[in-house]
């Protein structure tokens, strides 16, 4: 029988504290794109629909939505990161455009682990927060966000990426009874004997 990968992102203890994923393709966005995603969201702003406005504006030109940058740049990471791994997405600490992007301009994505820990009220998971940064084709940095994100633990016996050997560690606290952003507790299974985030398939202690 043929042997199945199947695509995926990382388990939690897969992600290593400090490695940089630099995500492809890039994207680039075009005037039809730019139109469309501000319409969708119900976003008025002449700046980014009226090309006549814009023209007499600093830019001299329509802009690229701000928020469509910050989809891309995150939805660029899925495959790598988080694609069937992920359960629920907490929230976002920082958010920065320091440069505009325009119709036309492709934007490239890279994200950085800044640190991970075991959910405390969630056994079997764990919660990452992961900076994502976003660069034009000439390499200036147009978009930036640190975001933290709750994900699966490998389960027993999954075969794991070979970035990583033990269940990273980090240091943010989290409220007792939930997960982060409201998200109820879960409960340790009743035969398991520690709330260990993931069982070791090879049956080494690797702690």
């Amino acid at each position: 029988m043929a042997k199945v990968i199947e695509q995926r992102g990382l388990y939690f203890d897969e992600f290593e504290v400090g490695a940089v994923y630099k995500h492809a393709p890039g994207r680039t966005v075009t005037e039809a794109d730019n139109v469309l995603f501000t319409t969708l969201t119900m976003n008025t702003q002449s700046l980014h629909l009226d090309a006549a406005w814009s023209e007499r504006q600093e830019f001299g030109e329509r802009l690229v939505n701000s928020m469509m940058t910050l989809s891309i740049i995150v939805g660029a990471s899925v495959a790598q990161l988080t694609q069937g791994t992920i359960v629920a997405n907490l929230g976002f600490e920082e958010v920065a455009f320091p440069h505009p992007m325009h119709h036309g301009d492709t934007l490239y994505s890279e994200s950085e682990i800044l640190d991970a820990r075991p959910s405390r009220s969630r056994p079997g998971q764990g919660i990452i927060r992961v900076k994502h940064v976003g660069r034009n084709q000439d390499g200036t940095v147009v978009a930036t966000c640190v975001r933290s994100v709750l994900m699966q633990g490998a389960p027993a016996g999954a075969g794991h990426h070979d970035a990583a050997e033990q269940a990273p560690q980090g240091g943010s606290s989290e409220p007792a009874g939930t997960s982060g952003a409201g998200l109820p507790g879960r409960q340790a299974p009743t035969n398991a004997a520690a709330p260990s985030p993931v069982a070791d398939p090879t049956g080494k202690d690797q702690s």
